[in-house]
């Protein structure tokens, strides 16, 4: 199995055993069942190829609104955190460049995500923590539509904390540790 391959299954797995189980996303298990989830691997040693593909996606996004969404699977390149932080900093800016400011939202995931204002072993941190590094691509506009029919979405990351804190540092990071170990 191919590394792309690998991160692509724990990304669906780590999709359906923890978003959708440990409802982090509570729109995501609808457009899990739809089979609206797009999952896409680059590697980014090569952050211009990277990046060319994340604009690719929002091209697709563009013409597909079959498509609710896409998971850009990082295979390799951007394994420390702050090298991903600086990718992602560039994509965001791409994004605004290329006209896709309010269009699309990207949704920031890796296995060392840490908030700035967090300590490393925070739980809360693993709100943000995937298998693989990974830039989501959003809908700006069906986020907006999604929220309108939820109840207290502010309340929705404070929720997320207090899940993490309950499922106990330890056992996240087991969780995430056994998706790592896909087979190459």
């Amino acid at each position: 199995m191919s590394r792309s391959t690998s991160a692509l299954a724990a990304t669906r797995t780590w999709v359906e055993d923890f978003v959708v189980a440990h409802d982090v996303c509570p729109f995501a298990g609808r457009e899990l069942r739809r089979g609206t989830i797009r999952y896409v691997g680059v590697a980014a040693d090569d952050w211009p190829t990277a990046l060319t593909t994340l604009i690719e996606e929002c091209r697709r996004l563009d013409g597909t609104p079959d498509i609710a969404t896409t998971l850009l699977v990082l295979t390799s390149g951007v394994d420390d955190f702050d090298d991903y932080l600086d990718l992602l900093a560039i994509a965001e800016t791409l994004l605004i460049d290329q006209g896709y400011e309010g269009v699309y939202q990207l949704a920031s995931f890796h296995p060392d995500y840490c908030f700035a204002d967090a300590e490393p072993e925070e739980p809360a941190n693993f709100t943000n923590r995937s298998p693989w590094p990974m830039l989501h691509l959003l809908r700006e506009a069906d986020i907006e539509q999604a929220l309108v029919h939820y109840p207290d979405p502010e309340a929705i990351p404070e929720r997320n904390i207090a899940a993490m804190q309950r499922l106990g540092r330890k056992s996240l990071a087991d969780q995430l540790t056994a998706l790592r170990k896909f087979p190459e």
